[in-house]
């Protein structure tokens, strides 16, 4: 089997995450410089096998978009126009940096460790793809 591959994008920082080949674990892959995604993504796919991207979907309470999902609409163009046989599904994002840092507090880290937002960012796209395993 493929694996399915998450993206938590950001103006700045992107998180990524991806589960193993059988689909059944998400795990953090790392963060990237928004700018450099579409060339990483490029990377990795060239190395392993991806049958579908899960792109977080950020709303606002009332369940309208959200301000950022202006951002992330030429995004999507652009992974569809690059990928064409990978479909893009969405997943809610409400709460997933909140429940990172949490996570991270959790995890024992320290306060100078929980200031990284890089790896709040992984961690994000890694509850996003957790959320989407649990609800196939």
């Amino acid at each position: 089997m493929a694996r399915i591959l998450a993206i938590d994008y950001g103006m700045k920082r992107t998180g990524i995450a991806v589960t193993d080949a059988l689909q059944i674990i998400a795990s953090g892959l790392t963060t990237v410089n928004t700018n450099e995604l579409i060339s990483f993504l490029k990377d990795y796919i060239s190395k392993e096998s991806v049958e579908l991207f899960i792109v977080g979907e950020p709303k606002q309470m009332d369940n309208t978009a959200s301000e950022s999902e202006v951002l992330i609409a030429p995004f999507l163009k652009k992974l569809k126009e690059q990928f064409p046989s990978i479909p893009v599904e969405r997943v809610d994002e409400r709460f997933t940096s909140k429940m990172a840092f949490q996570t991270m507090i959790d995890s024992g880290l320290k306060k100078n460790q929980r200031k990284n937002k890089a790896l709040v960012d992984e961690i994000s796209a890694t509850l996003i793809l957790q959320s989407y395993l649990y609800s196939k």
